[in-house]
């Protein structure tokens, strides 16, 4: 429920690599060691850190009227939010609705959990202004609670921002945030939530009618083979294939959508987030991605839009320490099938290399 700072550009997280909107690139040397560094989720007992909120929920809010104003007005509101497990357990995305005196207004969270770190990282997407994850708030787990922090701005000052899950297996879960103007030697809390489960299995929410509908054909469940160029940018002409998995959802009533990654390179399974969201002032969506491998870091948003049932992002990377552009269309759009591709250019764009082909076929 915070704003937070801008994220990191791309190239200070992933320095050298292709990032995308759905789909990532590493030379096989540094997937060698990248796939050593990330257990499977299967192996690791954090994958269950978030088991017990996934599901569909009724919350009560309580939120603090005005924020370190020493105001002790506070206001009482209904939500819903749907939580589903990602990235094999080591990741969770959540869709809310949060009925505000003033309106209703959507949010949805992203977690991913960083074995190096032994903490998870937290992520808001505000409905309101989808175009800036913000930098995360870090934590772990203790026995029945839980403390994620992080750095936040309140009208236009730095604050310490706290938040904190107590009681979490029990029948009501309990989630509250604080702010610290005095990095951390006073607090005030000013947003609380109280939870009642209403379904084990999650359920989206619906579509609101006037968003847009260029996501419409992702969502669901695939099955996808993937191939890409072994060498970018050499002249390499040597291609591996391998295959994949996509689980894709609709959030923030259409205005966003999220997916869940698998992808089998030959040096282990490789898993991620992929994140679009619509910008309507500027006619654009974002496209973010949250690589499992470097799972506190969200890559710099690609942007573009669809024309004639074709999508085209272009971003800004590097590799090699050189600046390079990096482009994504997807295209071949049925209700059962979807081609995405991913070319690279060192020349400002004057030309391109194809480095990347995935062909979705879809499951469910």
């Amino acid at each position: 429920m915070t704003t937070h700072s801008p994220i990191r550009n791309r190239r200070d997280v992933l320095a050298g690599l292709a990032i995308v909107g759905g789909v990532t690139w590493l030379p096989p040397s540094l997937l060698a060691q990248a796939s050593a560094r990330v257990p499977d989720g299967a192996d690791n007992p954090h994958r269950r850190d978030w088991q017990w909120l996934a599901g569909s929920w009724d919350v009560e809010h309580r939120r603090l009227k005005e924020r370190l104003t020493g105001s002790s007005e506070w206001q009482n509101f209904p939500g819903k939010s749907n939580l589903w497990m990602a990235m094999d357990g080591l990741g969770t995305i959540d869709d809310n609705l949060i009925d505000l005196p003033d309106g209703r207004y959507r949010g949805a969270g992203i977690r991913a959990f960083d074995p190096d770190s032994q903490r998870w990282a937290i992520w808001w997407l505000d409905g309101r202004d989808p175009t800036d994850l913000g930098s995360p708030v870090i934590g772990a787990f203790a026995g029945d609670s839980g403390t994620f922090s992080g750095d936040d701005m309140l009208r236009g000052h730095p604050v310490k921002a706290q938040l904190r899950w107590n009681e979490i297996h029990s029948a009501r879960p309990h989630w509250e945030q604080a702010f610290s103007p005095d990095g951390g030697k006073t607090w005030e809390t000013n947003w609380a939530m109280n939870f009642s489960r209403t379904a084990v299995t999650p359920t989206p929410f619906p579509v609101e009618p006037a968003a847009p509908r260029d996501w419409d054909f992702l969502v669901g469940s695939w099955a996808v083979r993937h191939r890409r160029l072994k060498h970018r940018l050499v002249g390499n002409t040597e291609w591996e294939e391998f295959a994949g998995t996509l689980v894709n959802r609709p959030l923030l009533g259409g205005m966003a959508n999220v997916g869940d990654n698998m992808m089998g390179f030959p040096a282990g399974a490789y898993r991620g987030i992929g994140l679009r969201a619509y910008d309507a002032k500027a006619g654009l969506w974002l496209s973010w991605w949250l690589d499992g491998r470097d799972p506190m870091s969200f890559a710099t948003p690609m942007r573009g839009r669809f024309a004639d049932g074709i999508a085209t992002m272009t971003g800004e990377d590097s590799q090699d320490g050189k600046p390079i552009l990096v482009r994504v269309i997807w295209s071949r759009i049925t209700p059962n099938s979807a081609r995405w591709e991913q070319a690279s250019s060192a020349d400002r764009g004057a030309t391109w290399e194809t480095n990347w082909i995935s062909d979705f076929r879809r499951r469910a």
